[in-house]
């Protein structure tokens, strides 16, 4: 059995040969395991560890040049200013881009919103080069995914906050609905011709669509259900009808305590939910699968925070085969991280986590 089959037939809520494997971390973390492995390429450490997905770069940015200000600040194609920041030390040690300022923030009407000089185009991107890395990715017969980084993945509140701040757009929501709408329709609209641009460039050859837009904090959501209806929920279901007008299945991240919002997830075609995020109220795995699990399918639960950076191999074996007796009966689980795993990680953990999955995975 193929990985391609393996993963299809576990979302058909069935149980393959073994439960499917996914890898996520961060850049850092991907160079030291090369290093370690003594690997050139990245694709020899997912062999290492029986990896059954394989995500494409997507397409590429064409637009117009993106403008560095004096401060150093770099734009994004939302004209977000972003600095780059350092952390850690040795091989602790890695980089992330942070926002440092938001070009909204002062926005006080519509027609500010609506006068907004760059809100992105989907004709700024390349999607030619999507054709052969997907076709490539199909060729070595695994999941072929399309999710982009944390500025190409579909989503609507995240990149409103970034637009907007974190507070303010969660202020909107309550005080300026009107000035949150706008926004959020802006966004849906460019990440929804972008995506269809996206797939329909990959001739048939991606297998799953990965949306991701956090709707939690560590005790609920950052809304009630009925507001997550009333601003977010059309933007949500269009980015999965899209996904499914392709013959694509289609996950979505979200971190935080959201088990509130599962059934509007479902409602709208979810296939697929991700991080189920541990160390968070509400989100007990055994009630999750048995309320839930006949109608959508989990990816991930492993702890970034706590096990695999603070843990030994012994931890991490525990909660590798809790989480497979918890969530992978009669499939729809994909084993996987909650999150990218972190440069504080020692890279014997993660070999015993990809070692655990091995170990217990098989059905």
């Amino acid at each position: 059995m193929d990985s391609r089959m393996r993963v299809a037939k576990t979302l058909e809520h069935t149980e393959p040969d073994r439960v499917p494997i996914d890898f996520w971390a961060a850049a850092e973390v991907t160079g030291r395991l090369l290093k370690q492995y003594a690997f050139s390429e990245k694709e020899d450490l997912l062999q290492r560890f029986n990896v059954d997905l394989r995500y494409i770069d997507g397409p590429v940015y064409i637009g117009p040049e993106l403008l560095v200000r004096p401060d150093g600040a770099k734009e994004d194609h939302f004209g977000v200013p972003r600095t780059r920041v350092s952390y850690g030390e040795g091989d602790h040690a890695g980089a992330y881009s942070e926002v440092a300022a938001f070009p909204l923030e002062h926005a006080a009407s519509v027609d500010e919103i609506e006068r907004y000089p760059k809100w992105p185009r989907a004709e700024w991107f390349d999607y030619e080069p999507v054709r052969e890395q997907a076709r490539h990715a199909r060729d070595l017969g695994k999941c072929v995914v399309f999710m982009g980084d944390r500025l190409n993945r579909c989503a609507q509140l995240k990149p409103a906050m970034y637009l907007r701040g974190v507070e303010q757009i969660l202020v909107d929501l309550y005080v300026n609905p009107d000035i949150a709408r706008a926004i959020f329709r802006h966004i849906t609209e460019f990440y929804c011709e972008y995506l269809r641009r996206t797939l329909e460039a990959g001739e048939g050859n991606i297998d799953l669509v990965f949306t991701g837009d956090d709707f939690g904090t560590q005790q609920n959501t950052f809304m009630s259900n009925e507001m997550w209806r009333d601003m977010l929920r059309e933007g949500f279901r269009r980015f999965i009808e899209i996904g499914h007008a392709f013959g694509c299945k289609v996950a979505h991240h979200t971190c935080g305590s959201i088990a509130r919002l599962i059934p509007d997830f479902i409602e709208c075609g979810l296939d697929i939910l991700n991080p189920l995020q541990p160390d968070v109220q509400g989100m007990d795995y055994a009630w999750l699968k048995k309320e839930y699990g006949r109608d959508i399918s989990f990816h991930g639960g492993m702890s970034i925070q706590k096990t695999l950076p603070y843990g030994n191999a012994d931890d991490i074996r525990k909660e590798v085969k809790d989480r497979i007796a918890r969530l992978a009966a009669g499939g729809g689980y994909i084993l996987c991280t909650a999150h990218n795993i972190q440069a504080d990680t020692p890279l014997d953990n993660i070999k015993a986590l990809f070692d655990a999955y091995t170990e217990f995975g098989t059905y």
